[in-house]
Formats: structure tokens, C-alpha cells, sequence
């Protein structure tokens, strides 16, 4: 067997930032074999696309998860400039539901369905896990959530990991208000072998809908301040988010399978 294999650094323009994320086009439908091309390739997901039936699923080095924005981006930055170049829009089926990206003038964006989130009583549990007090937080469909007065304090935890384990929901979110952009954000999901995503387009399902009422605005601009950083173009819409951003292709290869 062999698969061609696409490496893409998404939300960024430029390479070695971003989140990087392996595509790969194939009828494949064997998940241990996806799970062990996932776990070799080692990034925080491989996604695997079959426009046989329009569908996308996404491997962690550990596990499938149901919804992942990045390498969703990849896949279509792949498909807009490998694959088809004539389509302005692809929308796949998911785990995480009906999925849609559109090729903009100068961006690609993401729609996505709102996460559905309730404020919870998890502040002192968050502050032992990651060493700093959150003013709120909640636990949506996925993650669990912890909003802070101040950005330099999102810039500068540092969590335990074996803690953050312990935590209900996939991973953890935490985000505040920012000066430059409209909000910044972290991600951490040592639960599915990251301990921190770079950039995370499903975590802004949660983001943008907050943000938007917090803000008071339907259009808002956000930075993830990981190492590798990654900003997001953004808008609020009743029952879905747009996730805006920039990709750049960093390798393409092939896979050999006896």
C-alpha cells in the first residue's frame, strides 16, 4: 500500500509556526493502521480524508478524536491546491458533524458548529492543576474551560500535566482578554498525548461564542500564545462559528506499507 502524506503548518503563514498537521487522502478505512501511521508521524493529528464518501477523521498519537480544526484547515488547503483548484468550498462529514471550509481571498475558514458550554464551580481545582486562579469556569461538549483576568498569566503558566489528566473533559482551554487582539488563548491535552496544541480550531468553538458576548461583537481576532503561536480570524454566527487562518505546506511525502 502506499499513501501520499502531506505535512501542512495551519493557522500561520509562515513555516516552523502554526500547528502542524499530516493529511492524507485515501479510501483507507482500517483504524489500526490509521492509529499507527498517526502515532509514527507523531504530530498532534493526522487527518484522513475519503472523497469516495466526503469524509474526515483525525488521529491523536494515542487515540481518534471527534473534532480537530487544524489539521480540518490542512486537509483543505491540501485539497484547494492539490487536489482541486477550481473549488471555492469543501464540506465533509465528521464525527463532530457536517464541517465546512471556504476558500477566502486571502484565508481559508472553517465552519464549525457552536459548542454547547455551562459555567461550572472548578476554579480551585484548575488553579492546583495549572498554579493560577481562574475567574471562571465551564465545561462544554469537549473541553473544560477556565477564563483569567489577565494575559500575561496565559502567556506564562506553567501547568502539571499529570494533574491536567485528572480534569474533567478532553482537555483544558484558558484564555483571556488581550490588548492586542480581541482575546488569546492555550490548550492543553495530555489526555490524548498533547500536552500542549499549538493552535486549536476546535477549542475555538467554545472561544468564539464567549468572546462574542463578553466583547459584544460577532467578528473578533485571537492569538493561541503557544510556542509556535497561531492567529485566528473569527466570527459568531446563531448555531456556528467561522475559524479563519493561513496555511503554508512544509512537506509532502509518501508512505510504503507492506
Amino acid at each position: 500500500m502506499k499513501f501520499e502524506v502531506y505535512y501542512v503548518d495551519a493557522f500561520t503563514s509562515q513555516m516552523f509556526s502554526g500547528n502542524p498537521a499530516a493529511v492524507i487522502f485515501s479510501e483507507i478505512n482500517d483504524d489500526v493502521l490509521m492509529q499507527n501511521i498517526a502515532a509514527e508521524n507523531n504530530l498532534s493529528e493526522t487527518a484522513f480524508v475519503n472523497l469516495s464518501n466526503n469524509t474526515i477523521r483525525w488521529f491523536s498519537p494515542t487515540c481518534e478524536v471527534n473534532l480537530c480544526g487544524h489539521a480540518t484547515l490542512a486537509s483543505a488547503f491540501i485539497y484547494f491546491n492539490f487536489i482541486n483548484n477550481n473549488d471555492t468550498s469543501i464540506s465533509l462529514s465528521s464525527a463532530g458533524g457536517e464541517l465546512k471550509v471556504n476558500k477566502k481571498d486571502d484565508y481559508l475558514q472553517l465552519d464549525f458548529p457552536k459548542d454547547n458550554f455551562k459555567q461550572v464551580d472548578m476554579i480551585d481545582i484548575v488553579a492546583k492543576a495549572i498554579g493560577e486562579k481562574p475567574t471562571e469556569t465551564y465545561i462544554g461538549d469537549i473541553n473544560l474551560y477556565a477564563v483569567f483576568d489577565n494575559e500575561e498569566t496565559i502567556i506564562n503558566i506553567e501547568p502539571d500535566f499529570e494533574a491536567v489528566l485528572g480534569l474533567d473533559g478532553q482537555g483544558l482551554i484558558i484564555s483571556a482578554k488581550s490588548n492586542q487582539y480581541d482575546f488569546v488563548s492555550r490548550y492543553f491535552c495530555p489526555k490524548y498525548g498533547i500536552n500542549e496544541d499549538p493552535v486549536t480550531g476546535s477549542a475555538h468553538t467554545t472561544l468564539i461564542p464567549y468572546w462574542a458576548d463578553k466583547l459584544n461583537k460577532s467578528s473578533l481576532t485571537a492569538k493561541q500564545v503557544s510556542k509556535r503561536g497561531g492567529e485566528l480570524y473569527c466570527q459568531n454566527l446563531e448555531n456556528r462559528v467561522l475559524i479563519g487562518g493561513n496555511a503554508v505546506l512544509y512537506m509532502k511525502g509518501l508512505i510504503e506499507i507492506d
